[in-house]
């Protein structure tokens, strides 16, 4: 009996913690390109936001030197623009319903990572 309470309060810590836990994606942006990060739905995403359908934040970190741009939308309409520079690393509380772009202008290829959290 005390072995399989055991068993089931290990599973829980496991697995139930799991949630918890950021996930990372790393991305390469062309020059002038504009990347739909998360928001518009399944195949439109190009990372995978476990906090789906409610508050989180995500942590945008510029991987190169290259300097870039954080776009969050809802529904079209523009909420936020910042800048983020080379090896630079911003948070960025995302609204339930946002969308999270990332932006480049310049003639160069950047390197971008998004953990949502």
């Amino acid at each position: 009996m005390l072995k399989n309470k055991l068993n089931l309060s290990l599973f829980l810590v496991l697995f139930g913690s799991l949630g918890l836990h950021a996930q990372s994606a790393d991305f390469k942006l062309d020059p002038g390109q504009s990347m739909l990060m998360f928001g518009k739905g399944p195949g439109q995403d190009a990372t995978i936001n476990p906090f789906e359908g409610s508050d989180c934040y995500a942590i945008v970190k510029n991987r190169g030197k290259v300097p870039f741009s954080i776009r969050i939308q809802q529904k079209g309409t523009l909420i936020e623009t910042l800048p983020i520079g080379g090896k630079e690393t911003k948070k960025v509380k995302l609204l339930k319903g946002y969308e999270l772009y990332l932006d480049t202008t310049s003639g160069k290829k950047a390197k971008a990572r998004v953990e949502y959290a």
